[in-house]
């Protein structure tokens, strides 16, 4: 039974620009463990790799019905990849949840669903 799923998408643009704006934005978006991997690459894959950490956020936050503020953070949210490259949710839970994060050369989309368990 699925409780809840939720879809974002941004333009890699948008986040470019807001890194010019604003340097520390990665840092609010990304958890340290993330930080660690944004870290290692080169910047046209920063943004890739920042957009769809942000956008699987959101994702994450829409399935459970209550959107990024009070009761969820982007520092509560954590994305991590298995041995085959595929990204999933490690924090707040793993266990039922479902993510999948797609890019264009202009978009970043990501989707999110949270199973009852």
């Amino acid at each position: 039974m699925i409780r809840g799923i939720g879809i974002d998408i941004i333009e890699k643009k948008r986040i470019e620009k807001v890194i010019e704006r604003q340097p520390r934005f990665p840092q609010r978006i990304l958890t340290s463990n993330e930080i660690a991997e944004y870290a290692q690459y080169p910047m046209k894959r920063k943004i890739e790799y920042l957009a769809g950490r942000f956008a699987a956020k959101e994702a994450y936050a829409k399935a459970r019905g209550v959107g990024i503020g009070k009761e969820l953070s982007f520092q509560s949210i954590e994305i991590q990849k298995d041995s085959f490259g595929k990204p999933y949710f490690s924090k707040p839970v793993s266990k039922g949840v479902h993510l999948t994060i797609s890019h264009s050369q202009e978009f970043v989309v990501a989707q999110a669903i949270i199973e009852e368990v």
